[in-house]
């Protein structure tokens, strides 16, 4: 028959050990009532199969080093207010899995791993999840130092990527990176760490200036290294003409647009990631015009914007797909003007300013990272017309040289917000109808033009414009300019 024994302690008969039951028998400890264990050692040979809440200072493994908390589909909760404190070495809590080296052209990223990339062969693009949750973690690193020559290119896939819009393209290209990926939250989006002491560069490494006109219209172009070098004349391909715009598209390539001969174009001319230049484009859209501009934004696109179609001065716009297909012509936002110069901002935006409308005009017109251009702000600076503008330090631009009556070389920088600063006294000839684009990643370089044709003149990561580099190449003007690779 059961009894009920009740004591205050229980002491062994002899020695120091006590037991309780014998093999095979079963020790309940009913629902409700607490076991509270005040020594740091306790020794466990067989399972406690119990919700009782167990009190001890350590637990140690009965034999050997190891120690096994539950089994395998069990689930521990660490209670809110409770902190885990860990003095030794922690594996498989969350940490990177990293994958076998990737050697294809594509990939798709899967938040936990990290991924050794060998770019040795070609590019790779990598898309990464459709869905994130905060504090999900992508590691990429460059397994053969390659990717200053292949770069990896990420795809955002709908998510933003360092609070720019979704279906970002990011290039990398800086050998020996170590790509840390975290993602923060929908304002935000994926936000880059680099390990090591290599900089992430947002920018691309070279150059090139093309067509103008040297008394008769030209189609040669001209490579700009990623040291900001004016190579020689390349024999030129497409239709000779001049007063058209240039900027870059799929975060690695460039386009040529529009322009004049002795006829208004809308014919266009692709750059590869090699700076060669594809025969023309029969432009299908867009108004054929001149003395127009354009920039990237969206990180991948470009746009054409403004300029004159031989009766009138316009406004409209033409989007550029990353794969560079020019969009048909977007009702114009601004006042309509010919002469304008643009570049890039803020890593994913871009800017329209100043030109002529009947007179020089310093007004701008922002576009945002989705290529909507805004209505004008109050210009800045000296009003004036064919300028041009580039970006530098990777999220900043600048507007330089013009006319107002006469040449100029004044400057005005453009912060990563996109406003427009006063005016810098000018530095290097004066000039106007020349070109300009971004090299060495956070660098640009403004060159050629009209009355003093065939120099050149630096501009560093700060926006400081050098002074005057004789250029290589044919001297010209109302060339266009931008960056590639």
């Amino acid at each position: 028959m059961a009894s009920v024994l009740k004591v205050d302690k229980l002491d062994p008969q002899s020695g120091t050990a006590l037991e309780i039951g014998t093999s095979g028998d079963t020790v309940t400890v009913p629902s409700g009532v607490g076991l509270t264990l005040t020594d740091s050692t306790l020794l466990l040979p067989t399972t406690i199969t119990s919700t009782t809440e167990v009190k001890t200072n350590k637990i140690s493994p009965a034999t050997g080093a190891a120690f096994a908390l539950g089994d395998s589909g069990d689930t521990f909760t660490v209670p809110s207010g409770a902190t885990i404190v860990n003095s030794g070495t922690a594996t498989g809590f969350g940490g990177i899995s990293w994958q076998s080296v990737v050697t294809g052209s594509t990939m798709t990223a899967v938040a936990g791993n990290g991924y050794p990339i060998d770019t040795t062969s070609n590019e790779c693009t990598i898309t990464l999840p459709a869905s994130a949750s905060v504090g999900d973690t992508i590691v990429f690193a460059d397994y053969a130092r390659y990717w200053g020559t292949n770069r990896i290119i990420i795809d955002s896939n709908g998510l933003n990527y360092q609070g720019a819009s979704d279906a970002s393209f990011i290039p990398w290209k800086i050998s020996g990176t170590a790509l840390r990926i975290v993602y923060m939250d929908a304002t935000k989006g994926w936000i880059p760490t680099v390990a090591g002491a290599v900089a992430y560069s947002s920018g691309n490494d070279e150059g090139i200036f093309g067509y103008g006109s040297t008394g008769s219209y030209v189609s040669t172009t001209n490579l700009v290294s990623n040291a900001g070098v004016v190579a020689t004349d390349v024999t030129g391909v497409g239709t000779a003409r001049g007063y058209l715009a240039a900027c870059e598209y799929g975060g690695d390539k460039g386009i040529f647009g529009y322009g004049y001969d002795t006829s208004y174009y809308s014919v266009t001319n692709l750059v590869s990631n090699a700076g060669v230049v594809a025969s023309d484009q029969a432009a299908t859209t867009g108004t054929a015009r001149y003395q127009l501009a354009a920039c990237g934004y969206g990180g991948d696109k470009g746009i054409f914007g403004f300029g004159h179609d031989g009766s009138s001065s316009v406004s409209m716009t033409n989007l550029v797909t990353n794969a560079g297909v020019v969009g048909s012509d977007v009702t114009g936002v601004g006042t309509v003007r010919y002469g304008v110069g643009a570049c890039e901002y803020g890593g994913d935006k871009g800017i329209f300013g100043f030109g002529s409308a009947g007179g020089g005009t310093a007004a701008t017109n922002l576009v945002s990272n989705a290529g909507v251009v805004s209505t004008d702000v109050t210009g800045v600076g000296t009003a004036r017309s064919y300028l041009q503008a580039c970006s530098f330090g990777g999220n900043k631009g600048i507007f330089g040289y013009g006319n107002d009556g006469s040449y100029i070389s004044v400057s005005n920088l453009v912060s990563n917000t996109g406003v427009v600063a006063t005016d810098t006294t000018g530095v290097g000839s004066v000039r106007g109808y020349l070109g300009a684009c971004e090299y060495g990643g956070d660098k640009g370089i403004f060159g050629f033009g009209t009355p003093t044709t065939g120099v050149t003149n630096l501009v560093s990561n700060v926006g400081v414009i050098a002074t005057d580099v004789s250029a290589v190449g044919t001297a010209r003007l109302t060339l266009a300019a931008c960056s590639f690779n």
